[in-house]
C-alpha cells in the first residue's frame, strides 16, 4: 500500500514537472524575445487598411512601377520598433508601419470595351484598331475577320487576356473584377522532385 501510494506521489510530482517545464519552455522565448521591428511582425498581428482604387485606372492611387503601399496598424497591444527606432506600444488605431502590395501598369484600354469590339466588331478589325495593331485590323477589314475564322480566335484571345494592348500594358479592368494572371515555368521556377516508389 504505501510502495503504490509512493508511485502516485512519484508520478503526480514527475507529471507537474513536466507541465511546469512545458509552460516555461514555451513562455521563456516570450518572455526574453527583443522588441522586433514593426516591419518583421508576422501575419495575424496586422492589419492593412485597403488601398485607395484610382475610378480612372481602377488601380490603387500610389501605383508607381507595378508597386504601390498601403498602410498597416499593427494589433492591440503588439510592441514594436518603428522605422525611426523607436519602441512603440500599438492600441489598434495608429499606423505602424507601410507594406508593398503589387499593381499593374494599365495606359487607358479598357477590357469590357475590347470584348465588346471584338464580339461585335470583329469581322471588321475594329478590336486590333482598339488595341494598337493597325496593320492587322486592316487585314482583318479586307478579309472580314479572316472569314470569321479570325474573329472568333481573336475574340476568344481577347477575352482570355492573351491579346493585350500592343504597348505592352494591362486592360483596365474593375479592381475587383475578372483579372487573369497568367502562370509560367521558367529555368528558375522551383519544381518539385518526384518520389520514387
Amino acid at each position: 500500500m504505501a510502495s503504490s501510494r509512493r508511485r502516485l506521489v512519484c508520478l503526480r510530482s514527475g507529471m507537474w514537472s513536466l507541465l511546469f517545464y512545458c509552460v516555461y519552455s514555451h513562455l521563456k522565448p516570450v518572455l526574453t524575445e527583443e522588441v522586433q521591428s514593426c516591419e518583421n511582425l508576422r501575419l495575424g498581428q496586422y492589419l492593412c487598411n485597403d488601398p485607395k482604387i484610382d475610378e480612372a485606372t481602377q488601380e490603387p492611387e500610389n501605383c508607381r512601377d507595378t508597386t504601390a503601399w498601403v498602410e498597416c496598424l499593427p494589433a492591440p497591444n503588439i510592441s514594436c520598433r518603428l522605422s525611426n527606432g523607436t519602441e512603440f506600444r500599438f492600441s489598434g488605431r495608429e499606423v505602424g508601419f507601410n507594406k508593398t502590395i503589387s499593381c499593374r501598369n494599365v495606359s487607358g484600354y479598357s477590357y469590357k470595351v475590347a470584348v465588346a469590339l471584338s464580339l461585335f466588331l470583329g469581322w471588321l478589325g475594329a478590336d486590333r484598331f482598339y488595341l494598337g495593331y493597325p496593320a492587322l485590323g486592316l487585314l482583318k477589314f479586307c478579309t472580314v475577320g479572316f472569314c470569321g475564322i479570325g474573329t472568333l480566335i481573336d475574340f476568344i484571345l481577347i477575352a482570355m487576356q492573351i491579346v493585350g494592348p500592343a504597348d505592352g500594358s494591362n486592360y483596365i479592368v474593375d479592381y475587383y473584377g475578372a483579372r487573369l494572371t497568367r502562370l509560367s515555368i521558367t529555368n528558375q521556377t522551383y519544381r518539385k522532385p518526384h518520389l520514387s516508389l
